[in-house]
């Protein structure tokens, strides 16, 4: 059962789920996390803002970086919610975060992922093999029939990794998020459970 997972490592009392990859590997916050998550979220400030919302500064803060882990740690725990941090798997360095998020049951049975990765390590298919430990994890564990995507037409490096993970564009959402002053256009993406085992050979 997909719930297990929940079950499969353990730290000082708190459930998290780690998944491994060749470059980095995944795992869900926990409230020690606070401060290095509040300095790769100001590290990235600017960066992220691009495609992002900007944030008052107190978003930025070790203090709320805590409540948002607790506020993930509950969401984890109704099985709605799997918020990870990105790290390097040869220095443990936190490079990003990625989220499996507004999960779904049937008659959906869906959720959304959604990333961001620190500017210096972007480009080198971190980001890509996160998103593919992610759909590892939904359709596999636990067991989704489809995850979706917005991404902003801009956005041409999250869409070449949205593509490369088997994504399919299906349509453009007009002014969907409002994004520092404006109202901005995303493309919804998708894949299906039977795509991704179509192109993982597990159909």
């Amino acid at each position: 059962m997909w719930k297990s997972l929940l079950g499969l490592l353990r730290k000082k009392g708190d459930r998290f789920v780690r998944l491994d990859g060749r470059q980095c590997y995944l795992r869900t916050f926990v409230e020690s996390d606070a401060r290095e998550l509040a300095a790769l979220l100001a590290k990235n400030k600017y960066f992220w803002s691009t495609y992002e919302p900007l944030h008052r500064d107190e978003f930025y803060t070790e203090e709320a970086q805590y409540k948002k882990i607790l506020e993930s740690l509950q969401l984890l725990s109704m099985n709605r919610e799997f918020s990870f941090g990105i790290y390097d798997i040869f220095t443990n360095k936190l490079i990003g975060h990625i989220s499996l998020y507004g999960i779904k049951r049937i008659p959906y049975s869906s959720a959304f992922v959604g990333y961001s990765m620190d500017q210096h390590y972007v480009g080198r298919g971190i980001a890509t093999e996160a998103v593919q430990l992610v759909l590892r994890l939904a359709f596999t564990s636990v067991k989704l029939h489809r995850v979706e995507a917005y991404i902003a037409p801009t956005n041409a490096p999250s869409i070449r990794v949205i593509e490369k993970c088997g994504f399919v564009q299906e349509g453009l959402l007009r002014k969907l998020i409002f994004i520092n002053g404006e109202w901005v256009d995303h493309y919804m993406y998708a894949i299906l459970q039977e795509d991704y085992k179509q192109q993982s050979g597990r159909g």
